[in-house]
């Protein structure tokens, strides 16, 4: 199949198929709000992805950078979606590096043993309205 017979899918479309967002109307603000970048510009939902594009999708703290290997138009299985794309080694290790990050941040913050009392939200509420 040769570039003109190729078939043509929005990239919101693509990316619900793909299983980064759980709707389509997600993957359409997310490409509309300036999330979504193909081949490093910013697109908007109606844009037709094509083979061997690269998007760059960032999704809350955590960005992915990966080459288009197939297309599809439907929701498939996720063993099945992650046939349409293939994510860069450099993506892989940042997203690791990042995550390690979080996890020593999260490790520093512990939470509290058990709920406070009924007391002790009177206090809290007395030491709030205080300031």
């Amino acid at each position: 199949m040769n570039e003109a017979e190729s078939p043509k899918v929005r990239i919101d479309k693509w990316l619900w198929a793909a299983r980064f967002f759980k709707t389509r109307n997600q993957a359409a603000q997310a490409v509309s709000g300036g999330k979504v970048h193909v081949n490093g510009a910013r697109i908007r939902p109606a844009r037709p992805v094509a083979v061997n594009d690269v998007l760059t999708i960032s999704k809350n703290e955590i960005s992915y950078t990966i080459v288009v290997r197939g297309i599809s138009a439907y929701r498939r299985p996720a063993v099945e979606a992650q046939q349409l794309y293939e994510e860069t080694e450099e993506s892989r290790e940042i997203r690791r590096r990042e995550q390690e990050t979080r996890k020593l941040l999260g490790a520093s913050h512990s939470a509290p043993a058990k709920r406070p009392s009924k007391r002790d939200r009177r206090k809290i509420r007395a030491f709030i309205k205080k300031e």
